[in-house]
């Protein structure tokens, strides 16, 4: 593909990532933020394809998306407020917050400053979802189903905490 293309795909991607993040944050409608969050993880994904990560994209999308539909269905339940435009409530700490993220952004910008970035070009991908996925469904099996069902029991756990128990 084209330097131009990727450059482009890049700035569009990046653009579209930190735009739903800030409406992630802004947002006063609990499930707007929410699939705002979502949006913002496909962003990333976007990145990992032009990194040619191509198992870290598909982690991204199916891990933290599924993760996004989980938290709109348990932010849903356990909010208890009748209008839906005032479950985010904002709070008076958004200058120290500023003052946080500003900290950071400079650290990051200065650390990015400092590190010797290599001009050669990088060698071609290997597939490495084949491989990864070798090793979890041969060597790792029962860790994997354990996790799978640790996790399917947590989330059963949360959702009958949230709706809560008729005592009738």
């Amino acid at each position: 593909m084209d330097k131009l293309v990727y450059t482009a795909s890049f700035y569009v991607l990046a653009a579209l990532t930190l735009a739903a993040a800030a409406g992630v944050v802004f947002k006063r409608n609990l499930v707007h933020s929410a699939l705002l969050l979502a949006l913002t993880f496909i962003g990333v994904a976007g990145l990992y394809v032009l990194l040619q990560a191509d198992f870290l994209a598909a982690v991204q999308v199916l891990v933290y998306n599924g993760a996004v539909a989980v938290i709109v269905v348990i932010g849903v339940m356990v909010t208890q407020r009748g209008d839906m435009k005032s479950s985010n409530p904002s709070n008076s700490l958004g200058w120290k917050a500023a003052a946080v993220a500003a900290v950071f952004t400079g650290m990051i910008i200065a650390a990015v400053a400092a590190t010797p970035w290599p001009l050669a070009a990088a060698p071609p991908a290997a597939a490495t979802a084949p491989a990864i996925a070798e090793i979890l469904l041969r060597d790792f099996a029962v860790a994997f189903e354990t996790a799978a069902v640790l996790l399917l029991v947590a989330m059963m756990g949360a959702i009958i905490l949230a709706k809560g128990v008729d005592k009738s």
